[in-house]
């Protein structure tokens, strides 16, 4: 027979645990003042083994963020559009579903090693604090298991694309371990957190380019476009969060770059990756199809919804998953592509002649 629980007001618990989540695990409150309190692992011991466990080393995969790796398709478009003929690349389409399956799981590795990293961080999240590993619901020798099943599936199907490919993903890989892991960690260095989680975004397209030219590379003005374009992603993200918490001490025990941040540096830096992106987009635009720039005005709105979908409350900005929610601004998105897709083959030949007058109309 249990015990009757005497109700006591929740101010007295100010330091301490206040609840317990769903699994029976204390949970610590993320706005408490810090007590002290032994170190904590990365994971919380994890209770007895419950049935269906199973769930929750698939949660912490992360299959719900496999749709990021759509960014690979561009990469292989342009790599197609570079080709002679159309008809040479039938054959490699195939070859695109073996890619992004490979990518996929690559990711999932990365995510894995994530949660798994970040437990003790996410406990001072409002929402994250119920995730599996943060909620102790995981154990350490199963999730290195985890990885390098992953690892290893996503290296074997790369290999069967090609060597390029194959290399890539091992860089994909090893920006995981370099975000995530000390001593680098970067993660927890200001800006360096948004520039190097952000490299994964143009590793994408030279994934969706290797499987149709794993013997080139792309031009770099598209990878720095892509770059710049995942940096100011991020860097709204991060912007999002901070304003969510908001407390800058609970910001800072939940993710140690947010420490040097403001809301306002964070704006900035934005702004200022949004710049780079465009400048270098108008590079690729220009120099290797004219008729690609009647989408920057497009490409201008596309990053300023964004940005303005990042300064809402709760914005739906911190987890892009949930940007499918945003359905006028998936549609614009997946609008744009379409755009682009078509100007790959479409000619405007007057594009080309403004170009070539000058100020005064002579040739």
């Amino acid at each position: 027979m249990s015990t009757p629980v005497e109700h006591v007001p929740s101010h007295h618990f100010r330091g301490a645990d206040r609840d317990r989540n769903g699994s029976g695990v204390l949970v610590k409150d993320c706005c408490a003042a810090p007590v002290a309190a032994e170190p904590i692992e990365p994971c919380a011991p994890a209770p007895a083994e419950a049935p269906r466990a199973w769930v929750h080393y698939a949660r912490i995969a992360r299959p719900d963020h496999w749709f990021k790796n759509v960014l690979m398709l561009p990469g292989t478009m342009v790599a197609i559009v570079l080709l002679p003929s159309f008809s040479a690349t039938l054959h490699l389409l195939p070859w695109v579903g073996v890619g992004f399956a490979a990518a996929c799981l690559a990711a999932s590795a990365n995510y894995v090693v994530n949660e798994y990293l970040d437990a003790q961080f996410d406990r001072h999240h409002p929402t994250k604090r119920t995730r599996p590993c943060a909620a102790g619901l995981i154990r350490g020798r199963y999730v290195l298991l985890e990885y390098g099943a992953l690892a290893s599936a996503g290296l074997g199907l790369a290999a069967l694309v090609g060597l390029q490919f194959l290399l890539v993903t091992v860089g994909l890989l090893g920006m995981g371990l370099v975000y995530n892991v000390r001593p680098a960690r970067t993660k927890d260095r200001p800006y360096l957190d948004v520039l190097s989680e952000s490299v994964n975004n143009p590793l994408r397209f030279l994934l969706g380019w290797s499987v149709v030219l794993g013997n080139q590379l792309p031009p770099s003005s598209i990878l720095i476009t892509y770059w710049m374009g995942g940096a100011f992603l991020m860097g709204v993200k991060r912007y999002a969060e901070y304003r969510s918490i908001g407390d800058a001490r609970v910001a800072g025990r939940y993710r140690r770059s947010l420490r040097f941040y403001s809301e306002k540096s964070l704006l900035l830096s934005s702004f200022f990756y949004a710049l780079v992106s465009s400048f270098f987009l108008g590079i690729f635009l220009i120099k290797y199809r004219i008729e690609f720039l009647l989408t920057a005005p497009a490409f201008a709105l596309l990053f300023t919804w964004y940005l303005e979908i990042g300064m809402r409350d709760q914005s739906p900005a911190q987890a892009p998953e949930g940007l499918f929610r945003e359905w006028r601004f998936a549609a614009f998105t997946v609008a744009l592509v379409v755009l682009v897709g078509a100007l790959f083959y479409l000619d405007i030949p007057w594009l080309a002649w403004l170009l070539e007058r000058n100020v005064y109309g002579a040739p």
